[in-house]
């Protein structure tokens, strides 16, 4: 049988944002109740007072609140060390029969250059790498033959090391993610592993970036 209650969290679960906002506490629970009354109603095939919903509301944030405040938040400000890296390109070749073997070519390059940055991921059909622009020249060299698709320059990354724990807690990429897209960033890309995740950005966000990655630790 559906509640008043089971139906407001099932709508506020549908709607991301919404639902971290809800959790911080920093929206206002009567406008929203008001706006969101008709789709409860219709879900619940009845009219509804806005009080109930409201405290449907007051009792779904204080329980994200918790669990955002004391998981997540926990995780985060455990931090470890940020790296960002600047002068920074970012291709995008397309998957064919011979490009691993021109990326063991690149990798030989790399590794005579140890002060370069170099990163790479491969989905389905397409294969992206990432470069110090010292290397681009290299880069262009080797996979001459190959279709690129996509090249960008004036890029920066910031690199994360994050707990052991976040590999168990649900939301941690998200949380981040999430206050990352609030305040305009743009992800060019983004690279993980077990315990650490690389965003790339454009150099003229890397300040912007850096501080939503910092502030994390002090939430």
């Amino acid at each position: 049988m559906k509640t008043i209650s089971s139906v407001v969290e099932n709508y506020i679960k549908s709607k991301p944002f919404l639902q971290s906002a809800l959790a911080q506490g920093i929206i206002n629970l009567t406008s929203l109740s008001r706006n969101i009354k008709p789709e409860i109603e219709e879900q619940l095939g009845k009219e509804v007072r806005n009080g109930a919903i409201v405290m449907a509301l007051k009792r779904l944030s204080s329980e994200l609140e918790f669990r955002a405040t004391h998981r997540i938040l926990k995780v985060l400000k455990n931090i470890g060390e940020i790296t960002v890296r600047s002068s920074l390109t970012d291709y995008t070749f397309l998957v064919s029969d011979t490009i691993l073997n021109k990326q063991a070519k690149l990798l030989q390059e790399v590794t005579e250059n140890k002060d370069v940055f170099y990163t790479s991921s491969r989905g389905v059909n397409e294969t992206n790498i990432v470069v110090s622009n010292s290397m681009n020249n290299v880069v262009e060299e080797i996979f001459k033959d190959e279709k690129r698709t996509q090249k960008v320059d004036k890029l920066s990354s910031i690199s994360v090391k994050l707990p052991e724990e976040n590999v168990i807690i649900p939301g941690i990429y998200y949380f981040i993610f999430q206050r990352l897209a609030w305040e305009g960033i743009i992800l060019h890309e983004v690279i993980s592993t077990t315990n650490e995740f690389t965003i790339i950005v454009g150099e003229e966000q890397i300040d912007k970036a850096f501080k939503v990655i910092k502030d994390l630790k002090s939430l």
